[in-house]
């Protein structure tokens, strides 16, 4: 079976499509701070609407405990999507009509996420009443099965729209056919995090590039002395064997050589850059804690991103929340943006840290949605949301 598209439900004219997106934007006391998710839902909802057909969006925002709660509305949603589309957007509580309706959160109803199938499925009948074709359209949720994303699909004639099928598409670029010379950049604070990605992309990529907190586990298994630094040492045995597996397959396994070393972990402690060889042997002995790749790593990093044809990026160099530790994910986010080929930025924190720092999205290849969701993906996992739309890996 291939992927039901939104083609394979014929004639959508007067029909109402119950559409569901992944919505699930961080918000500051009711202000957006990165509609990245919200934008990318515009499209399969502009398409919708051309076909003449009227749009029940529904998504889920933070985790709310399967009941109420004003933190976790989607009030704010509705009104940037308004003006995104330039047009009104009526929210649920309010009566479903012709346009565009988003409804309130999904996760405030404890069946939504139910491990019980019966009361997932009682609560898709209860969705699927308020349309007539469903439309799945929550890259980052299809690796779950809950009620608006498995059991709906299965209550009403359903297909995947124009961002699943992005995703899709570019995720196959990354697992079936990548252009050569392949690297793969991965960052974020644990090693155990990305196991699953590491052990399916080795024996696919050129490079493997390592910053963020989980360098620290690479580096100390080594035998270099770390100060504070995040540390998995559960993992040593693990780490060891990437780099004996990625020197017999010919893959270049990349390990930072300096690092920013701070007193704290705050954006105003005092920092110095050090060589990995002494990184305890800064002002702040052994109480330093890296927070950022050095200048000499993330240039190289850089040329190695900037040479290649294919890059998968996922997890930031450092705490780039903090400016003064961000440099590094800097770095890599330009050299994604000269890349002569597909650049991806591959979700979450990736994703948030690249528009924090001022870039947009039309200056990279791709920016996935779905941060976990991808790296299941690019693990061989079978996702159910996708399973249910016809996908098969």
């Amino acid at each position: 079976m291939t992927l039901r598209t939104i083609e394979t439900l014929g004639d959508l004219a007067g029909k109402v499509v119950l559409l569901r997106c992944d919505l699930n934007v961080p918000l500051d006391g009711g202000r957006i701070t990165d509609d990245g998710r919200v934008r990318a839902s515009v499209p399969t909802i502009r398409k919708l609407r051309d076909a003449g057909a009227s749009v029940v969006a529904m998504s889920h925002l933070g985790r709310p405990d399967g009941a109420p709660d004003p933190k976790y509305s989607l009030a704010p949603v509705a009104a940037r999507l308004a003006e995104l589309l330039g047009e009104p957007v009526a929210f649920a509580p309010e009566t479903i009509g012709a346009g565009v309706t988003l409804l309130e959160n999904l996760r405030f109803d404890p069946r939504e996420a139910s491990k019980d199938a019966a009361e997932r499925e009682s609560y898709a009948a209860e969705l699927a009443a308020l349309g007539d074709v469903f439309v799945s359209d929550g890259f980052g949720v299809v690796h779950r099965k809950q009620a608006s994303v498995y059991e709906l699909a299965k209550a009403l004639p359903s297909a995947a729209g124009l961002l699943i099928a992005t995703e899709l598409d570019v995720l196959d670029r990354l697992t079936a056919r990548p252009a050569k010379p392949y690297t793969v950049v991965l960052g974020g604070s644990k090693v155990s995090d990305k196991l699953g990605v590491i052990d399916a992309l080795l024996p696919k990529v050129d490079r493997l590039l390592i910053g963020g907190g989980m360098l620290f586990t690479f580096l100390a298994a080594q035998g270099h002395k770390i100060g504070k630094s995040l540390l998995e040492d559960s993992q040593f045995e693990t780490v060891k064997r990437y780099v004996v597996e990625a020197k017999e397959r010919g893959v270049e396994l990349v390990l930072p050589t300096d690092i920013v070393m701070a007193s704290g972990f705050s954006a105003d402690a005092d920092h110095v850059v050090a060589p990995v060889e002494a990184l305890e042997e800064t002002p702040f002995g052994a109480e330093g804690i890296g927070l950022d790749i050095g200048p000499e790593t993330a240039a190289a990093f850089a040329a190695h991103i900037r040479s290649s044809s294919t890059v998968f990026w996922n997890g930031p160099m450092g705490v780039f929340e903090f400016p003064a530790f961000a440099e590094g994910t800097r770095a890599v986010a330009q050299a994604l943006t000269e890349v002569d080929g597909l650049g991806v930025v591959g979700g979450g924190d990736s994703a948030a840290a690249v528009r924090a720092l001022g870039f947009t999205d039309d200056r990279f290849g791709h920016i996935s949605t779905g941060g976990g969701a991808s790296l299941e993906f690019l693990e061989g996992k079978t996702l159910p949301g996708l399973e249910v739309l016809g996908w098969q890996t």
